[in-house]
């Protein structure tokens, strides 16, 4: 027997909902899928990052497999990428801070170096507006990649420092808090 396409049954197959391409947090969508250094990274999760009543960005993280661990995340020695669309302005200053109280909250043993790497951090931030975005991507053997509004602001060396970095979001005690780290790791 074969079907008949007849109008009535083509629009009801339009309403059908069709697995969709992109997460959507807040009205922004992150898209499923994104390419470091030639390979496939899926999103992992995506959450949204409020600080009081402020919807201050949509963070999405990407890894070569989903994985809701954070030991397992930070043990694997692979890409990944960590992408926050603003829906609030920060300044320079806003920045820094989160970064310094990460760290020490998260990697509180943290080396010399990575401390360092996190000054060089600090000093590539620039305000960021509504609308624009940070991305951070490691590739193993090359480092950190941070990019601000569009703009590469440099590589920063090392596992430990990406490891650190990425410790801030999804650490014991990510100053976003669990429902943001929850979200991210895909729980």
């Amino acid at each position: 027997m074969r079907l008949k396409i007849t109008p009535v049954l083509l629009s009801l197959m339009l309403l059908v909902p069709i697995a969709a391409s992109a997460a959507d947090v807040a009205g922004v969508k992150m898209e499923d899928k994104t390419t470091v250094n030639g390979q496939n990274l899926v999103l992992n999760g995506a959450g949204l990052r409020k600080k009081f009543f402020i919807k201050v960005y949509v963070g999405g993280l990407y890894l070569t497999a989903k994985m809701s661990n954070p030991a397992s995340i930070l043990a694997a020695d692979s890409p990944r990428r960590m992408v926050m669309h603003f829906l609030y302005s920060v300044s320079k200053d806003q920045m820094c801070d989160a970064w310094e109280e990460g760290l020490e909250a998260n990697t509180p043993n943290a080396s010399a170096e990575v401390k360092k790497d996190f000054k060089t951090l600090c000093s590539w931030m620039e305000p960021i507006p509504k609308g624009n975005r940070l991305v951070i991507t490691y590739v193993p053997g090359t480092g950190t990649m941070v990019e601000v509004n569009g703009k590469v602001k440099g590589t920063l060396p090392g596992k430990a420092t990406a490891d650190a970095i990425v410790s801030t979001w999804i650490g014991p005690k990510p100053a976003m808090g669990d429902d943001f780290k929850n979200a991210v790791l895909g729980k």
